[in-house]
């Protein structure tokens, strides 16, 4: 189904526009129509953006089972207009007391292949249930039952199967739970195109948070549900894995580009980390831009990703568990010493770059960004890993449980979901916050402002960096939503590219480099808000690849 695309712009005079402080109006960019109407239904009722990122939270939890869920968690980036306070909220899942660096090899020390991906083991304790309370009690202006009512009622009432949540539903039927199932099946078959999905237990458990706050997930009958169900399935939560989960308040990465301000993710995600390496490089290369400067600015694009994602690789992980050497990681020198290693038209083999073990987690995500009236700002990216995250639905529940458990490395030898082995920063530790890509991002500058992000695995840094450059050079928000992707990860060794991404005379020029060159299929479901205050015009994108809408209303 083509994504629905809206654009909208509220232009204020010359005069007034010099004057203008804030938005001329609001806007929702998120994966999912429902979850777009539900944020603007809450700004429309008074709330703020943090308010609507609650409303967008919750809805895309119904609406999107395959991206992220109450059963998982994800990360909130902030911004407050009346004191330009920023932060990043970590609701990130947490390895529960009982999990082990060994909890998914055999007696050899071999990993055990789908232990850290299907199931009850493979879930780490959701941090959407708190996070969302924390938004709407620390910055919100509504009650928490307010923001979480439109989630309810698509619940309660259902909503329509699309076609990518249809496809979603006929390859991943048989790994998902008896409960899961029971939930969504159609006469006893997965659900197709236009069938009304309702989630009646799912609402139930929504409800309870509403009343309750995190109480009402964390504590009571939707605990003992989970319990009983993890129990069930030999998982390994225990009541004080719940009871002890807490969001975490971090200071977001700030970096600089030319005459923009980026403000971005801190570990555990590697996104902030990994784009300011990136981008230090490509201005110490002189990179003129991907529209002018052809081959050249593609090769210097790849090898700074590659430098980039080997350090992520090597370094990152949670910050509350291992050293992150982030101040060195971002300086100057660093970053000349990393340039000074690329060679000019020629492709630097990652087997002769300082070993590092690389890992990749799931790219079934979401994203959204939210503008409001005030300036208030939010881009949030949030996830249960795999596609319905574990498969298991905890009966009674209607909430699919994560398997972000295999966003850690299950072994400095092992590979994960993806055939790629794991790092020592990322093994797995009790309380410990598996590291994610996940890289909601705000950009200011002589533009104005742009909010952004994407799902997508370890192609997220990629497509955020593919983004905030072309609006930098220049482009819109429609445009850089649409624009097609190449990615490079240190391992495997090859360029990715979508469709129309490099010319044939590129693709003769980057192989004449040494480059290996791989089409990839269309990825990514970016979302993207921008707003000038020079002219008044606030704009919203979402990415035609998927089924997601965005919408800018007028301020009253």
């Amino acid at each position: 189904m083509a994504a629905l695309l809206l654009c909208c712009g509220f232009a204020l005079n010359a005069q007034a526009a010099e004057l203008a402080t804030k938005p001329t109006a609001y806007a929702v960019a998120s994966a999912h129509p429902l979850a777009t109407e539900a944020g603007l239904e809450v700004l429309a009722a008074g709330g703020n953006a943090f308010d609507a990122a609650v409303a967008v939270s919750a809805a895309i939890a119904v609406v999107e089972p395959t991206g992220s869920g109450i059963g998982g968690g994800g990360f909130w980036l902030l911004h407050r207009a009346a004191d330009d306070f920023e932060t990043f909220v970590d609701g990130r899942e947490t390895a529960p007391l009982a999990a082990s660096a060994t909890m998914y090899q055999d007696a050899a020390g071999k990993a055990i292949d789908k232990l850290s991906r299907d199931g009850a083991l493979a879930a780490g304790i959701p941090g959407e249930p708190a996070a969302l309370e924390h938004l709407a009690k620390t910055y919100g202006k509504l009650p928490l039952a307010r923001s979480l009512a439109p989630a309810i009622r698509y619940a309660r009432d259902g909503f329509a199967c699309d076609d990518k949540l249809a496809d979603a539903f006929g390859y991943s039927w048989k790994r998902l739970s008896p409960a899961a199932k029971a939930t969504f099946a159609v006469d006893g078959q997965p659900p197709k195109t236009g069938a009304l999905l309702r989630q009646p237990e799912l609402a139930a458990t929504l409800e309870r948070l509403a009343a309750q706050g995190r109480d009402g997930f964390y504590k009571g009958e939707t605990a003992r549900l989970l319990l009983a169900g993890v129990k069930a399935e030999r998982g390994i939560w225990t009541d004080e894995d719940l009871q002890r989960y807490a969001v975490i308040e971090r200071k977001p990465v700030e970096l600089h580009f030319r005459d923009y301000r980026i403000v971005t993710s801190p570990p555990p995600s590697a996104g902030g980390i990994t784009l300011g390496e990136v981008l230090q490089q490509l201005e110490l290369l002189d990179f003129k831009g991907l529209s002018k400067g052809g081959v050249t600015a593609r090769h210097q694009l790849v090898e700074t990703l590659r430098r980039g994602y080997r350090d992520r690789a090597a370094y990152l992980g949670d910050p509350d568990f291992v050293q992150v050497p982030t101040a060195e990681l971002l300086s100057r020198s660093y970053a000349r010493e990393l340039a000074a290693s690329v060679t000019p038209n020629k492709a630097t083999p990652s087997s002769v770059l300082p070993p590092a073990n690389p890992y990749k987690e799931g790219d079934n995500t979401t994203h959204f960004s939210i503008l409001d009236a005030e300036g208030n700002r939010v881009a949030a990216t949030l996830s249960i890993n795999l596609s319905f995250g574990s498969g298991y639905m905890p009966p009674g529940t209607g909430v699919f449980l994560n398997d972000e458990m295999d966003d850690f490395a299950a072994s400095e030898t092992a590979s994960n979901a993806y055939g790629l082995i794991g790092s020592k920063a990322n093994l797995v530790a009790p309380g410990k916050r598996p590291l994610s890509s996940m890289t909601p991002t705000f950009v200011e500058g002589p533009r104005g402002l742009l909010v952004l992000g994407t799902p997508g695995g370890s192609r997220i840094i990629t497509m955020v960096l593919l983004g905030l450059l072309d609006w930098i050079d220049g482009g819109s928000v429609a445009h850089l939503v649409a624009l097609p992707r190449i990615h490079h990860q240190y391992l495997p060794d090859v360029v990715e590219f979508e469709p129309n991404a490099l010319s044939a005379e590129e693709q003769q020029a980057l192989r004449g480099m040494g480059y290996e060159l791989k089409q990839s299929r269309t990825y990514g479901n970016l979302q993207a808000v921008s707003w000038d205050p020079k002219s008044g015009v606030v704009e919203a994108a979402s990415d035609p690849r998927a089924v997601g809408q965005a919408k800018v209303v007028p301020a009253r």
